[in-house]
């Protein structure tokens, strides 16, 4: 299967997730051909309710619900209590103590709400995004708060202080913030782009595509990712469109968007002080530098990291700016260092199909599958990684990775992340990770013989100029 999705081309990867055998996409570009967004009706129609709203219609890309949720006539009485969603946390021991030294599998929430695409986690808060079009706030493992967008599935969230960006199939990236009286309200304040801008630019011809009658500062695709820069004064948005967009937080303003791919961007990042990085199904990863100009900010390109057959699925930049971290549909994570003036410094093998989602904390790295599989990398001073353990317990793809410090007291010295993941399974799991956690390894199928996480790392001298 890894080399089918290398190789085919023209379509939008499928794969087996349950016991139904429902066909589900990946839902990262992998094709050569450009698909135009179907959802444009009802775009301006969503609404802005309380917490646990849900709108009841299932997506076009999710199987429809066999049952009508009891919950949906109940939400002005008790929403949370009527909640189907369920928080299963697994203790090790009734010792406190024991409790915490436990690594793995903490528990699960989940319900049949619809896959799981989207993660952002902050505080004692998370946030998850699915192609229900809901998003679900929890707090604590449980459930606190919810609200709607009444069309595009949610395919990105990042958290801008107290502004809480969506990105949507439909191309829209939706703007919501938490009511000051009420922090479990979250209300939504607006999209990207502005009425506003779109009205005015649609008055000015030059606006307009010319391959398309969109105006440029619309994405007319799926926003396939979402990243704030260094100070979180701007947000860049990636679209299956093959653009990237420029986006002054402050006041929603597009101030560029950047042809930048010959195929879908599957992902975008900022980091390295001024730098953007974009993976793309035409299998690149580009670098682009930042200008500020007076007001406005301009990008040029500066090179090509990687040309590849297979797609860019996943980029990742790690907390202290040092490494860039690049996943592909071959189930391959490259890295380059930023010491070294990006060369190449190796690559990851750990996974037997695509890579989907790569996060970063501290000297961990966590690279989710769609072998259902996370793998937790660990990079020692000198650079050199290697593979500190496999969680498994996902029954699909894991499209969506969020790790957290872990606030629980330190024991030893040992530190220890919280990690959640989003699957295609629809379900969110969590994972207590620490340094100095024993490996787990990957069950095998029957008659299969055994996959090795490995790691290949480049002197400089054997770089390629």
């Amino acid at each position: 299967m890894q080399n089918s999705v290398q190789g085919r081309k023209g379509y939008d990867r499928m794969i087996k997730v349950d016991s139904t055998d429902e066909e589900l996409e990946y839902s990262f570009r992998i094709s050569n051909t450009m698909h135009d967004s179907a959802n444009d009706a009802n775009h301006s129609n969503e609404e802005v309710t309380s917490p646990l709203s849900v709108d009841i219609h299932t997506s076009s890309s999710s199987p429809p619900s066999t049952t009508t949720p009891p919950w949906d006539k109940s939400l002005a009485t008790s929403p949370i209590s009527k909640s189907p969603w369920s928080s299963h946390v697994e203790e090790s021991s009734s010792s406190q103590e024991e409790s915490y030294k436990y690594t793995g599998l903490m528990g699960s929430l989940v319900r049949e709400e619809g896959h799981i695409y989207s993660l952002a986690a902050t505080g004692d808060l998370l946030y998850t995004g699915s192609d229900s079009k809901n998003i679900r706030v929890w707090k604590n493992q449980k459930e606190y708060s919810g609200f709607k967008s009444n069309s595009g599935l949610v395919k990105a969230i990042i958290i801008a202080g107290e502004k809480i960006f969506t990105g949507h199939q439909d191309g829209k990236i939706r703007l919501w913030k938490v009511s000051s009286k009420n922090p479990s309200i979250h209300k939504r304040v607006g999209s990207l782009p502005t009425f506003r801008a779109v009205f005015k630019s649609s008055m000015n011809p030059s606006s307009y595509r010319r391959s398309r009658n969109v105006i440029w500062l619309k994405h007319f695709d799926a926003i396939s990712s979402l990243s704030l820069n260094e100070d979180k004064t701007l947000l860049y948005s990636a679209s299956w469109d093959r653009t990237i967009k420029v986006w002054r937080v402050s006041n929603s303003k597009c101030l560029e968007s950047v042809n930048a791919h010959e195929d879908a961007v599957n992902s975008v990042v900022a980091g390295f002080d001024g730098l953007v990085f974009t993976g793309s199904a035409d299998g690149t990863v580009k670098v682009w530098r930042r200008e500020l100009q007076g007001k406005g900010t301009k990008h040029f390109f500066s090179q090509t990291l990687l040309k590849q057959e297979c797609a860019v699925t996943a980029l990742a930049v790690d907390p202290l700016a040092s490494f860039l971290y690049c996943g592909s549909s071959d189930g391959v994570v490259n890295f380059w260092e930023r010491a070294s003036l990006l060369s190449h410094g190796g690559v990851l093998r750990g996974h037997k199909l695509a890579v989907l989602c790569l996060a970063s904390s501290s000297n961990l790295i966590f690279s989710g599958s769609a072998d259902t599989n996370i793998c937790v990398w660990t990079r020692d001073a000198e650079g050199k990684h290697s593979c500190l353990s496999v969680l498994s317990g996902h029954t699909g793809p894991v499209k969506c990775l969020a790790v957290e410090d872990d606030k629980e007291q330190q024991v030893g010295g040992d530190r220890r992340w919280v990690v959640y993941s989003g699957s295609l399974d629809k379900s969110v799991k969590i994972w207590r990770v620490s340094a100095n956690m024993a490996p787990i390894q990957t069950p095998q199928q029957k008659d299969q013989p055994p996959f090795v996480p490995s790691v290949q790392h480049f002197s400089k001298s054997s770089q390629k100029n």
